[in-house]
């Protein structure tokens, strides 16, 4: 198999509609936890930075400097996704996802021994390298981790495929826009229910979704290909 070969492989495995859904629906769960938790979000840094101004322009320094830890976490964790997609290439998903599991199981055992503030920096980091990773699919531009670029294209593509003169694919396209936002909010609904009803265990089901897509980045090439 020619480099060509592999590198594109890798690209279709990141890139099947199986692997963003999964992630979409970790990414929505992940945030409703850290929401619920810790009082940030995870993945959405437009809200934090919104949150952090609100409060710092009604003088209330301490709530707005809780939103900066996890910005600054979150951008740390683009830095080492960008580390991996060089030094490892086409296994920077498989290890990333790695990755991100451990970080998450560590911090399902740990939570109740270290700071809180541990806990969000280290969630923020795993939403982090999620979005710098798993950046497609099927070759167009997509968010696991945030529905506002989802909700743009999926619209878009429905207003192309209705008004006429839209390429093959279109519909079926936007039918995976419109499943990304939807599975988001399903994760981010079975976040909340999970993270109330059972607090001590509820970052286990994002560890389960993140093994999948894991197994799923390492099958054949062949299996994934149809």
């Amino acid at each position: 198999m020619s480099t060509l070969d592999v590198v594109a492989d890798a690209v279709r495995r990141n890139e099947t509609v199986e692997i963003v859904l999964l992630l979409a629906f970790a990414g929505g769960y992940i945030d409703a936890y850290t929401w619920i938790i810790h009082g940030v979000m995870a993945n959405a840094q437009t809200a934090n930075l919104i949150l952090l101004w609100v409060y710092a322009t009604a003088g209330d320094w301490a709530k707005a400097f809780h939103f900066v830890p996890p910005m600054l976490a979150f951008a740390v964790g683009i830095v080492i996704a960008a580390w991996l997609r060089r030094a490892a290439g086409e296994r920077a998903s498989a290890i990333s996802t790695l990755i991100e599991i451990l970080l998450l199981i560590a911090i399902g055992i740990l939570h109740n021994r270290l700071p809180d503030i541990a806990g969000t920096l280290g969630i923020s980091l795993v939403a982090a390298m999620q979005t710098a990773i798993f950046t497609r699919v099927e070759g167009v531009v997509c968010s696991t981790v945030m529905i506002t670029g989802n909700m743009r294209q999926a619209v878009e593509n429905i207003f192309a495929a209705a008004s006429g003169g839209a390429p093959p694919g279109t519909l079926r396209r936007s039918g995976i826009f419109v499943g990304l936002c939807a599975v988001f909010g399903l994760g981010a609904a079975v976040g909340a229910l999970a993270t109330k009803g059972i607090p001590d265990l509820a970052l286990g089901v994002p560890v389960i979704v993140l093994l999948i897509v894991l197994l799923r980045c390492e099958v054949p090439h062949h299996e994934v290909v149809r």
